[in-house]
């Protein structure tokens, strides 16, 4: 399955925005690995947004840099007052007062987390608390400093609620054509993640419900992630409802991006990560965080075979006792994709007789890229 190129976020933006203009589609589902540029092409499809004659902006979007419009005041010189400050600058904020906002981002948090917040609506800053049971008696504390995973929730609730303003169609909200959402979890373990992507999916759900606008006004939705557990339930919970999916890779700065629809196969990512080595071993571009991704494609291989560890699928190889230590030693020095460093020829040559052999016991049905 072959793909299409784009050269560079602006293009790509504008394939985006056709499938759910004139493609008349409700959701856009984007699979890409950290690094490939999600944030940067989310921004991208806002400031399209505000381009469109007739218009100031027309996207509610949650991404990196919705988490930085709220900033902590650790009161350092009290250690004692802790907000959690708004940036006033920003239309994200409107009048929270008037719109209850509060008892909205309390619906979704109490679903995650036991602490409770005080907004105070004159200064934009955000008090935290929590109830600890002290003797027999259960007390408040004020002004506590929430966990940074805490933190993240909270933030995330806040844009559930804004969210869910946007669907109900409220008056500050109905310039909201598009909702884009960009990795919106980090830190959670599998059950949180299933259950962010499922209550998100519940409030989506209402954006194709044209019976909730007089206009018949639709709200278009854009999901990207590199979590494989997320992308694959909220698209579940939403594939009934008419969509594009796609995985999006970086090739290079030349080349630019291949955006590849994968409605018509099943999704599987660690197809696309074996896809991204192999083109790696090809272009003989090997960096060392590649034996992590190679060590990671072998472990879930065993797990859907019921195998007892990842060594198991080198089981009986030439060279098994070498393939094995290498996996185990070249994996484990906490390499990073951000500062990439080439691997040594001899590691490279050991890599692609680990990955050759590895593939041609496992016969995958690998997509080509062009």
């Amino acid at each position: 399955m072959s793909g299409r190129k784009y050269k560079n976020h602006k293009t790509l933006v504008n394939k985006l925005r056709d499938d759910l203009g004139n493609g008349n589609k409700d959701f856009i589902f984007i699979f890409a690995f950290n690094g490939t540029g999600k944030t940067r092409l989310s921004m991208e499809f806002k400031e399209k947004g505000k381009r469109i004659i007739g218009q100031d902006r027309d996207t509610l979007y949650f991404n990196a840099f919705t988490e930085d419009l709220f900033l902590w005041d650790n009161d350092l010189r009290g250690d004692t007052q802790r907000v959690l400050k708004m940036n006033t600058d920003s239309r994200f904020f409107p009048d929270l007062e008037g719109l209850a906002i509060s008892d909205k981002i309390k619906f979704f948090l109490n679903i995650y987390s036991d602490f409770g917040f005080i907004i105070d609506n004159e200064t934009m800053e955000i008090n935290f608390n929590r109830e600890v049971l002290v003797g027999n008696t259960l007390q408040t504390i004020h002004n506590i400093k929430i966990s940074r995973g805490e933190e993240n929730t909270f933030i995330w609730c806040f844009f559930l609620a804004i969210a869910q303003l946007a669907v109900d169609g409220q008056d500050e909200y109905r310039w909201v054509k598009h909702i884009y959402i960009d990795d919106p979890i980090s830190s959670l373990d599998d059950n949180n993640t299933i259950r962010v992507a499922c209550d998100l999916a519940k409030l989506l759900k209402q954006c194709t419900d044209e019976d909730r606008y007089e206009d018949a006004h639709k709200i278009k939705v854009v999901v990207s992630t590199h979590h494989s557990l997320f992308y694959n339930v909220i698209f579940n919970e939403l594939n009934k409802f008419k969509h594009k999916k796609y995985f999006l890779h970086y090739i290079n700065d030349r080349e630019g991006y291949l955006l590849r629809n994968t409605d018509e196969t099943p999704f599987f990512h660690h197809i696309a990560m074996i896809t991204t080595l192999e083109k790696a071993k090809n272009d003989n571009k090997l960096y060392t965080y590649h034996f992590n991704i190679l060590r990671g494609i072998l472990e879930k291989t065993a797990t859907f075979f019921g195998l007892n560890k990842f060594s198991d699928c080198i089981k009986d190889m030439e060279d098994e006792i070498l393939f094995e230590r290498a996996l185990g030693v070249l994996s484990h020095n906490g390499y990073t994709i951000y500062e990439p460093t080439e691997m040594v020829d001899d590691n490279k040559e050991l890599f692609k007789k680990i990955l050759e052999a590895f593939l041609d016991r496992y016969k995958f049905d690998l997509p080509v890229l062009n």
